[in-house]
């Protein structure tokens, strides 16, 4: 069967990112305006407000929901309106936009103007208000290099890795949109041989490839969530990079884990993919080595065929860094939320949470300067005679990720920042 098809210039290009089947949220403005709420769709961000205003978001099933929530600037207030609506302002965005869909929208040409912006004229803003941010480390891959490069090839994961989600809290403070410079971190310092640290700026500066989970519905404080329910309440899917600080890392991390080394800066992209977009994509979980526990078991597939890749401008040249799937994880979105719960621990809208970074078997699929360059050991070349262990002053890296449908892709934008240099004040 044929992709439903959009009358919005671009929205079937099967090359493009926005298609009549992803409609993913962001917050945009122009010169002058105010954030609102918007949806891509082929090479615009249509106006989510000036829908609103119009009328034409009034919710058949939820006629008494309260109009507003597209003008504020983020999306908090819409997330929190729960799975009902978000698959209803789903389907009624869908009949607008659908080449035989109602036509109320593109037969009112002044409207259409208004709300058809072309997304080269919009700033993008941070999507959502973070309220909470967590990262995971729920890839196999990635935990086995970094384990093998600290602990050796025959010790690389942890007692309790196969077991549960391993993660850590994070700051919600230094969440960033994507196309935020990021100023390289300073901390304490102590290279191999040294008898005491120094402080002084992070010279293994590194990316990860990951991917961010948008909690969508809060949840008490004292009750956990199932896996079912912790599938319920996610809104959505962003690209997310989690920068890290290896030598910060490598000296505080004993006892307690990451601490300066990741808090400095999170960038996320500026496009929240629904899960509704992405469930014709679901992927069956990797065989377990051993059984998890029953709050963790997931009856239906909860990873994702998306295609993720991660790719490093410096010095005037560019290089793919790494071309990896986010099925590669070990722990899926829902089974990481309903083990953050499980103490009780309650969640909030706008809560994010890292996949940990997505590496797959290969070299080329690993999700780090770390793995991708052996700890620095192995440079990556990017051609010219430029060579990178570790990220420089200046240089860019750029995530993207798609799923392939028949005909159409379901994109996430870019998630892109540049270093600059460490402060001196």
């Amino acid at each position: 069967m044929a992709p439903a098809r959009s009358w919005v210039r671009g929205a079937d290009d099967p090359e493009g990112g926005f298609p009549l089947q992803n409609l993913p949220y962001g917050v945009i403005s122009r010169p002058g305006e105010e954030p609102r709420c918007a949806v891509a769709i082929g090479r615009f961000a249509l106006d989510l407000e000036a829908l609103e205003q119009a009328g034409l978001l009034r919710l058949r099933e939820s006629a008494d929901t309260a109009l507003g929530v597209f003008g504020e600037p983020h999306l908090n207030a819409f997330m929190g309106l729960g799975p009902e609506v978000w698959s209803a302002v789903r389907r009624r965005l869908t009949e607008l936009l659908e080449e035989d869909g109602d036509p109320a929208l593109r037969a009112d040409a002044g409207l259409a103007s208004r709300a058809l912006i072309p997304l080269s004229e919009v700033r993008s803003h941070l999507p959502f208000h973070v309220t909470e941010f967590t990262d995971f480390y729920s890839g196999r891959q990635h935990a086995v290099n970094a384990g093998t490069m600290l602990r050796g090839p025959e010790n690389p994961l942890p007692p309790n890795w196969l077991h549960m989600p391993i993660g850590y809290n994070g700051r919600a403070s230094t969440v960033v949109v994507s196309g935020t410079d990021v100023v390289r971190p300073c901390g304490q310092l102590k290279p191999k041989g040294a008898e005491a640290p120094h402080f002084g700026a992070s010279r293994r500066l590194d990316f990860e490839l990951e991917m961010g989970t948008v909690v969508g519905l809060p949840s008490e404080m004292g009750r956990r969530l199932s896996v079912a329910e912790a599938e319920r309440a996610i809104f959505g899917y962003v690209l997310l990079n989690d920068w890290s600080a290896r030598d910060i890392q490598g000296w505080e991390a004993q006892p307690l884990g990451p601490f300066q080394a990741k808090v400095f800066a999170t960038t996320i992209g500026a496009w929240v993919v629904p899960a509704d977009a992405l469930a014709p994509f679901r992927a069956a979980a990797p065989e377990r080595e051993v059984a998890l526990l029953p709050y963790l078991e997931q009856a239906e597939p909860g990873l994702f065929d998306v295609v993720l890749e991660a790719r490093l401008e410096a010095e005037g040249r560019e290089a793919q860094v790494a071309r990896t799937n986010w099925r590669e994880m070990y722990f899926s979105p829902a089974q990481q939320l309903a083990h953050h719960s499980a103490s009780g621990c309650a969640m909030r809208t706008g809560d994010l949470l890292g996949s940990g970074t997505v590496s797959g078997a290969e070299k080329g699929s690993w999700g780090s300067m770390l793995e991708a360059s052996w700890g620095g050991k192995e440079p990556l070349e990017l051609g010219g005679g430029v060579t990178r262990g570790f990220l420089e002053d200046g240089d860019r890296v750029t995530l993207t990720g798609w799923a392939r449908g028949d005909g159409y892709r379901i994109g996430f934008g870019e998630c892109a920042g540049r270093i600059l240099p460490a402060r001196e004040d």
